[in-house]
């Protein structure tokens, strides 16, 4: 976790985080100005980032937006005021309507972002100044210190080479908090096909298989906003189990770069979770990272302890295999 301290002061108004990146100074600014990297953490997890904008240049905009695991969008913009790279750059930053004009009814912050070279790598200071007591207020009750502490979070991955990060490590589970739980694995494979490998019956029956000596008996896929989805799996002859499935829906679907469903375990009154699908492709390999959102710790740990990631990663392998070209 990159984020040494964050910080507010009242009588300043501001707020103040910082955090070290192992990473020299260049890597860290090209990061923080390229949108396509951006948006890979400009944004906590389960409310990832798409800018539309990124006019990187004094006087120049950036639009963006928010999208969360029901679909709920939240809009913001940058207007660049100075930039001296790649030592620092600031902006007005702000919430803005649908066509991209400043919310009126919310003051802008002034954000600086100042990069200086460590012993390791790089350190971020980054000082947002608010109008009034009650808009510092305002952004902490709304979660601004926990939520940028789990964005800054996601920076180790984009830093790194994709492959460098995550090449033969496996299927790997982070837990964030009590409700959440990071998983990803890398895949040498294109994005549209692990996609399509996600989304289309055919494809899915041959690697969704979960441990050796099981089949999918059920494969019911409709993959639009608010359509539904069976899934069922029996054991082979000889092997121990009883049949069990997972039903849902479809929140959120952004070909090929997102889909959130739901999932719930067919035939029980077990509380449903909501599953964060995103797909990232660096250099013809794909970064699959699947945050799931539970009711509460409890159910999040029953669920972990049923050697879940291990079945994934059999899955995982089926796929590269069965899929993939040698």
């Amino acid at each position: 976790m990159p984020v040494i301290d964050i910080t507010s002061d009242p009588e300043a108004l501001t707020m103040n985080i910082v955090a070290d990146f192992a990473a020299a100074p260049d890597r860290v600014w090209t990061v923080f100005t390229d949108p396509r990297q951006l948006e890979r953490f400009w944004g906590p997890p389960g409310w990832p980032a798409t800018f539309t904008r990124f006019d990187f240049a004094p006087g120049g905009l950036a639009q963006y937006h928010m999208t969360s695991p029901t679909g709920e969008i939240s809009r913001g913009r940058w207007e660049f005021t100075k930039i001296d790279e790649p030592r620092s750059f600031e902006v007005l930053d702000g919430f803005a309507d649908e066509q991209g004009d400043l919310n009126p009814d919310i003051p802008p912050m002034r954000m600086v972002f100042a990069f200086e070279p460590t012993a390791t790598g790089t350190r971020l200071n980054g000082v947002t100044h608010f109008a009034s007591v009650e808009s510092l207020e305002q952004a902490v009750g709304m979660g601004m210190v926990e939520g940028t502490r789990m964005a800054m979070g996601q920076l180790d991955a984009v830093l790194q080479d994709l492959r460098d990060y995550a090449a033969g490590r496996g299927t790997q589970v982070e837990i964030l908090d009590d409700q959440h739980v990071r998983i990803t694995r890398l895949i040498e494979g294109p994005r549209e096909l692990v996609w399509r490998a996600h989304q289309e019956p055919d494809l899915i029956r041959r690697w969704l298989l979960g441990p050796d000596g099981w089949r999918m008996t059920v494969c019911e896929v409709d993959p639009t906003v608010g359509g539904a989805y069976r899934y069922a799996w029996a054991p082979e002859p000889g092997t121990e189990g009883a049949e069990f499935g997972f039903d849902g829906t479809t929140l959120v679907s952004d070909a090929p770069r997102r889909a959130v469903t739901t999932e719930h375990m067919t035939g029980t009154d077990y509380p449903s979770t909501t599953n964060d699908l995103q797909l990232y492709e660096e250099d013809g390999a794909t970064l699959i990272t699947l945050l799931i959102e539970y009711p509460d710790a409890a159910t999040r740990d029953m669920v972990l302890a049923t050697g879940m990631a291990d079945g994934m990663e059999t899955s995982y392998q089926r796929l590269e295999r069965e899929l993939l070209p040698a």
